[in-house]
This record gives C-alpha cells, sequence and structure tokens, in this order.
C-alpha cells in the first residue's frame, strides 16, 4: 500500500511540474506606455530639447537633477514629463517643447 501511495504521489508531482522556457528578449527596442489615452515615449536625458534643458536650470528648479524623462501625447496636449530627485526627495514636472511648465 506504502508503494502504491507513493508511485501515486511521484507520478502527481511529475505532472505537475513546470518546465522553464527561454524568454526572448529584444534589444533596443522602444518601450511605449498607453494610459488614459496618453501615449509616453522615453527620452534619454541628453536627448531633451534645448528649452526644456534650459528650463530645468532656471532658479525654479535648482538643487534638482533629472533623473528620467518621457515625451507625452495626451490628446492634442504634447509635453515632456521629468522626474526630478533632490536629496530624499523625489517629484516630476511636465514642460512643454518652448521649455513652458504644462498644468
Amino acid at each position: 500500500m506504502k508503494k502504491i501511495i507513493l508511485a501515486a504521489t511521484l507520478a502527481f508531482a511529475g505532472f505537475t511540474a513546470v518546465q522553464a522556457s527561454e524568454v526572448n528578449t529584444i534589444k533596443n527596442a522602444a518601450i511605449v506606455a498607453v494610459q488614459d489615452s496618453a501615449v509616453k515615449t522615453p527620452v534619454k536625458l541628453e536627448e531633451l530639447p534645448e528649452p526644456v534643458t534650459t528650463a530645468l536650470k532656471s532658479d525654479a528648479y535648482k538643487g534638482w537633477t533629472a533623473t528620467e524623462a518621457w515625451s507625452v501625447k495626451e490628446g492634442t496636449k504634447e509635453y515632456y514629463l521629468i522626474n526630478v530627485k533632490k536629496e530624499a526627495e523625489t517629484g516630476s514636472v511636465k514642460i512643454d517643447k518652448d521649455g513652458k511648465p504644462v498644468q
């Protein structure tokens, strides 16, 4: 009886085993997030337009460092969403292509 229970247990474990499969990755693929009809595309900080980088260097953002940026298209609005950090504090700002804050 013990052998039958052991054999059934081993058979069940064999049927429920999970097999790992190879994950294919795509290099240099752009990740685009769509949220509430807004399309966010990652942008490298060095590729931000000059008016945007100038705005980030202004007194309004003094002491804050940009960490990540996205180009956002939300209906007819287009702007850059930029995550910023100041010591332990974090936040984000929205700036249009002309360097003006977006509400």
